[in-house]
């Protein structure tokens, strides 16, 4: 076993703890740092999702990517022993390089030599407008902190290729839309007991992710209710360079959904400018891309995030979408849909991440098992 050593890092004056920068001033197990890119075309053929993540407390890193044309969801994950150098972002055959910190990146997945038609791609990710804060967001089952996170979110564009299933995509910037956010805090990873935390089990869960990117401007929502529609996180800015960034008020969704599920095909986000003149954004679903299957996500279970996997684990597969009841979990996760948005005229593209699990009383959803008629 090698002596703990000082690491790069501790040669720049970025501490916040009379810590080396391998360690983390939390004990707590949960404790994470990663990332997550969408890069999807306008036209609704191809999303890619991708992300990596580090878990210093239990001595993890591990990547994916997985990418949605038809029916079909190619993935690819990788798990690892995490290292010292944690400006290193690589895994297996996934690579993430940060050319220009908060401008610029690079993201890789190296072709499958066994398998010249599985997922790989080589893009350059450019953002098109400053990152932003997103709130602090918190999360408690009776005393027990489950969730604190940090994240900044950002959209911009893309160029590269992407190949997968004997297709190659040609990513341009007028074409494809590219969006990420950075996390880090604490977040709940598999393994753990809850306790007598598990006596507070929400009766439900609501969740609305949007980044959305015009040509002028950037626009973020983000929102989470409870079964009663409490709101407990609630954000809607926007964003334009050379101007300070304004509020729009308290975002109000109305979503369609597809009968007989909780799948959105189209929406309207209500929002207010700041003099309280009444703005409306419609939403055109794309593309969908449910995070529990292939991405690591909960409720997966076949693979989640953080998880221990032993030295240089890879794995790939295709997932057959057409037969929804082929992944029931999937319905109890986050889905990930690219989206054409309307305002006042403009046409952008951008993610609408969506997720609702139990009661939710605005959405008119009674328990587990209601769902759109």
């Amino acid at each position: 076993m090698s002596e703990d050593r000082p690491v790069a890092l501790d040669e720049y004056p970025v501490h916040q703890a009379p810590l080396s920068m391998k360690h983390h001033v939390s004990g707590d197990r949960n404790v994470y740092d990663r990332c997550i890119f969408h890069v999807f075309d306008h036209a609704g053929r191809a999303l890619l999702i991708a992300g990596l993540g580090v878990y210093p407390n239990t001595g993890v890193i591990d990547a994916y990517a997985t990418l949605r044309t038809g029916d079909l969801l190619h993935a690819v994950r990788a798990s690892d022993a995490l290292g010292d150098d944690r400006t290193h972002l690589a895994v297996g055959p996934l690579r993430i390089t940060v050319d220009q910190p908060l401008r610029r990146l690079s993201l890789h997945c190296d072709a499958d030599p066994g398998d010249p038609g599985g997922l790989s791609f080589d893009l350059r990710w450019t953002g098109d407008f400053p990152a932003v804060w997103e709130p602090h967001h918190i999360q408690r089952r009776g005393d027990r902190l489950t969730l604190e996170g940090r994240r900044f979110v950002q959209a911009g564009h893309c160029t590269g290729v992407i190949r997968a299933g004997g297709e190659e995509f040609t990513v341009t910037a007028g074409e494809w839309t590219g969006t990420r956010d950075r996390s880090w805090g604490v977040r709940p990873l598999p393994g753990e007991e809850p306790g007598r935390a598990d006596e507070f089990r929400p009766e439900g869960f609501h969740w609305l992710w949007i980044p959305m990117r015009f040509d002028d401007r950037f626009v973020m929502v983000v929102v989470q209710e409870d079964a009663d529609g409490f709101r407990t996180l609630n954000e809607a800015l926007l964003v334009r360079d050379g101007r300070r960034d304004a509020q729009l008020g308290w975002p109000r969704t109305d979503i369609a959904y597809h009968p007989g599920t909780r799948r959105p095909e189209r929406a309207v986000v209500h929002l207010a400018d700041p003099a309280g003149k009444p703005l409306e954004i419609g939403v055109e679903i794309l593309a969908s891309s449910p995070l529990a299957v292939g991405a690591g996500y909960p409720p997966a279970d076949d693979w989640q995030h953080g998880t221990w996997r032993g030295r240089g684990w890879t794995d790939r597969r295709v997932y057959d979408l057409s037969d929804p009841a082929a992944h029931p979990l999937a319905a109890y996760g986050v889905t990930d849909h690219s989206a054409r948005f309307t305002l006042d005229g403009r046409i952008g593209y951008g993610i609408f991440e969506h997720g609702s699990f139990g009661r939710h009383d605005p959405s008119g959803f009674a328990d587990h098992t209601s769902v759109a008629e």
